[in-house]
């Protein structure tokens, strides 16, 4: 009996160890069980010219691992490594051969044959193969400008009409100063591409880039013949009044949530015509940024004069220096034309468009904005009242309001804006019927006659 006792006691004992070593086994990271882990940013496009970075972990380490480039027609070992000690992390930095320069194939593979220093699979541990494709792509998009407007002016608009082409292409924009892109649109026909430039006035010279990428990486860029018209623009040196500053800036404050609690005078004034300002000017930006994605084929618009039998009252690019007892305490840009008539005038645009904003802005009080199409924006400020609604099309010569004193405004007068993807141009321009033939219906015109011909 006890014999009998003694032998049930060992196989339990062998029973346990048999179930301590199983758990051991599948819990322990020296046994663990998942192939090398291999990350790789890849759009599966590749220039040849950029190496690819990748990287391997691996909870037991990597024992080894083999590069291989393959094409249609032969492989290549790139690398092999082995190591005593395994590594848990490994960052590889994959450069193409030579002879990869010279291949007709359009397509390549990279495989990755994976082994790491895990006991498990009776100590030989866990194998993987990883395999890439890419489309290789070793070609630069081709761009050529067919028609572009001969000069811009220092706070003034112009036009581009060019061609893109690459199987590959990813993204086309056009480069500026200071970072600021425009966004071409499909024009007539594909491959075809149109935009409008703005010379924003706070810039002291100006350059144009059309910037070409595709999947690969390959970038392409063509500068736009321009020839650029310096303008001087009007400073004006303000002072303030405490009449003013008692009676227009003191109910403005009462109306912004900025200078809520103020009672300094020209703090309030600073305040309203800095930060408020640029608060509803960014507004504005944001707004007229907005480009569209479809393919137009012409780009029509009549001579701007929103206001009939108007008086201009500002002048656009003013620069406004204010002075209090002759010390500077703030300034701005007067980014609009001021128009006057009769109080309470109808404006009647002269283009039709979207209402893209009706509503109420700060400083530009009642305000609505219509985009005309290819990013380019009119904006009407101080209204009295506003007869259209946002996301509404407006015909041309509708009256989509009328004049007013609503925000920041001395009198009854009709604020005219004209931006260009978000940037303030000079108004006069786009009610000037020769500048509008010279610079936009002709540089269609051309650019469609070599189109057609194509």
């Amino acid at each position: 009996m006890a014999k009998s006792k003694s032998k049930s006691g060992v196989t339990i004992l062998l029973l346990g160890l048999i179930i301590g070593a199983v758990i051991y086994v599948y819990t322990s990271s020296a046994f663990e069980r998942d192939a090398v882990k291999v990350t790789m940013n890849s759009n599966g496009y590749w220039n040849l010219k950029k190496p690819l970075n990748i990287s391997l972990t691996d909870e037991s380490g990597i024992k080894s691992y083999k590069l291989i480039l393959k094409s249609a027609t032969s492989e290549t070992v790139l690398e092999y490594e082995q190591f005593i000690d395994a590594k848990q992390l490994l960052n590889l930095e994959v450069k193409p051969p030579r002879s990869a320069f010279s291949l007709k194939e359009n397509e390549l593979s990279l495989i990755l044959e994976l082994q790491d220093a895990s006991s498990w699979n009776f100590l030989s541990g866990n194998s993987s193969r990883e395999e890439f494709k890419f489309i290789i792509d070793k070609k630069r998009p081709q761009s050529s400008i067919l028609s572009n407007s001969y000069k811009i002016t220092k706070g003034g608009s112009a036009l581009v009409i060019f061609k893109v082409l690459d199987d590959n292409l990813k993204e086309i924009y056009i480069e500026s100063d200071k970072d600021k892109r425009f966004t071409p649109q499909s024009f007539y026909k594909d491959g075809y591409y149109i935009s409008l430039l703005a010379w924003p006035i706070t810039n002291k010279t100006f350059k144009a880039t059309i910037v070409a990428k595709d999947h690969a990486g390959n970038i392409s860029k063509t500068n736009i013949p321009l020839y650029l018209k310096q303008k001087n623009y009007r400073v004006s040196n303000i002072t303030l009044s405490d009449k003013f500053l008692k009676g227009k800036i003191a109910d403005l404050a009462e109306e912004f949530i900025e200078t809520q609690g103020l009672t300094d005078s020209i703090e309030q004034f600073k305040i309203i015509n800095e930060d408020v300002r640029a608060k509803n000017e960014k507004l504005i930006h944001e707004l007229s940024s907005k480009t569209d994605e479809r393919l137009i084929s012409n780009f029509k618009i009549n001579k701007m004069y929103p206001l009939k039998n108007a008086k201009v009252v500002a002048n656009f690019g003013d620069h406004r220096k204010y002075f209090y007892k002759k010390e500077k305490v703030s300034e701005s840009y007067h980014l609009g034309l001021d128009l006057a008539s009769n109080a309470m005038a109808s404006i009647k645009p002269q283009n039709a468009g979207e209402v893209v904003y009706s509503d109420y802005n700060g400083l530009y009080g009642n305000m609505p904005m219509i985009h005309h199409g290819l990013g380019l924006y009119t904006l009407y400020g101080h209204c009295s009242s506003v007869n259209v609604n946002e996301d509404e099309h407006t015909d041309a010569k509708a009256n989509i309001a009328n004049t007013g004193k609503s925000g920041y405004a001395m009198g009854d007068h009709l604020h005219f804006g004209v931006l260009v993807q978000g940037i303030e141009v000079r108004p006069q321009e786009w009610m000037d019927e020769k500048w509008i033939k010279l610079n936009i219906t002709d540089i269609i015109k051309n650019a469609k006659d070599i189109m057609n011909k194509n």
